[in-house]
């Protein structure tokens, strides 16, 4: 390969450039990369825009306005791990606003259909924890939640 890593690759339909920017302003470390344009030659209408690189987070994207063809779905996610509950609310309301869609678990759609996991990050050693009783206590209280409440996850696993 001739570069490290991987690239995301999101297919939109005309939304391309327009997601790009929206992924830009959400997450520190970002920028936009370069923007490629059809020519003459098509199939798209000359000018208008193919393909946008751009950076969220520190991880490569680009975005692709492929057609109405494909759909997002939940099979593919992206998580953020937050660090506490003023990260949640922040993405959680920044990536639900305008469109976007709350979902169980800490999981929602963006406005664009794009699914994301909202994870309160020691969540994963809660449920990952080997006593079975602390393990099956955060499993149970992130079962029941929407957006993921950082407080009510420590409390259920510490047994309060």
């Amino acid at each position: 390969m001739t570069t490290d890593g991987f690239t995301t690759c999101l297919w939109f339909d005309g939304q391309a450039e327009e997601a790009a920017h929206f992924y830009v302003s959400v997450f520190k470390n970002s920028g936009i990369g370069r923007v490629v344009r059809w020519t003459e030659s098509g199939p798209g209408p000359a000018g208008s825009v193919l393909t946008v690189d751009f950076t969220a987070n520190g991880q490569r994207f680009v975005a692709l306005n492929g057609g109405p063809e494909f759909k997002f779905n939940e099979a593919v996610s992206f998580q953020i791990l937050c660090s506490d509950q003023q990260e949640i609310d922040d993405y959680w309301t920044k990536l639900t606003e305008n469109g976007g869609e709350a979902g169980p678990c800490g999981w929602l759609k963006d406005k664009y259909g794009v699914s994301w996991q909202v994870v309160y990050a020691r969540l994963i050693d809660m449920i990952a924890d080997p006593d079975p009783e602390k393990a099956a206590r955060a499993t149970r209280a992130m079962m029941g939640m929407g957006k993921l409440d950082a407080a009510a996850l420590e409390q259920a696993y510490a047994g309060e």
